[in-house]
């Protein structure tokens, strides 16, 4: 399964000001990829920023619990419905019911102070 969603198939889109993440948390934002708009994760270390798509491929439902709300810890990130948990650098899924599966990924970059689909 391709996990990364191409750079040349996105726009420069702004997704939202870097300190609009907290250090070390993450958002929620809506993003228009090719396939249609989709809720993106943001998970901020510092000044850099790894993006996926808030699906969780066990069942296809949100990964927040309230819209922009994300159980995490010890650099991993919790599904609030079924309690798969994935670390937050690759996506990878080390507990629950899809481990070895991967949270899509999706390239952003932090330019300016702006983090913008990459």
């Amino acid at each position: 399964m391709d996990t990364f969603t191409p750079i040349e198939s996105l726009d420069r889109q702004a997704l939202c000001r870097l300190d609009e993440i907290p250090d070390g948390g993450a958002t929620a934002v809506d993003a228009h990829l090719p396939d249609g708009e989709e809720s993106l994760i943001l998970l901020r270390r510092g000044g850099e920023v790894r993006g996926y798509l808030n699906v969780c491929p066990h069942a296809g439902r949100r990964l927040d619990y309230a819209p922009g709300k994300f159980l995490l810890k010890n650099d991993t990130l919790t599904c609030a419905v079924h309690g798969a948990t994935f670390n937050q650098g690759d996506g990878l899924c080390i507990a629950g019911p899809c481990r070895g599966e991967h949270l899509r990924a999706v390239a952003v970059q932090v330019e300016a102070g702006e983090v913008r689909l990459g």
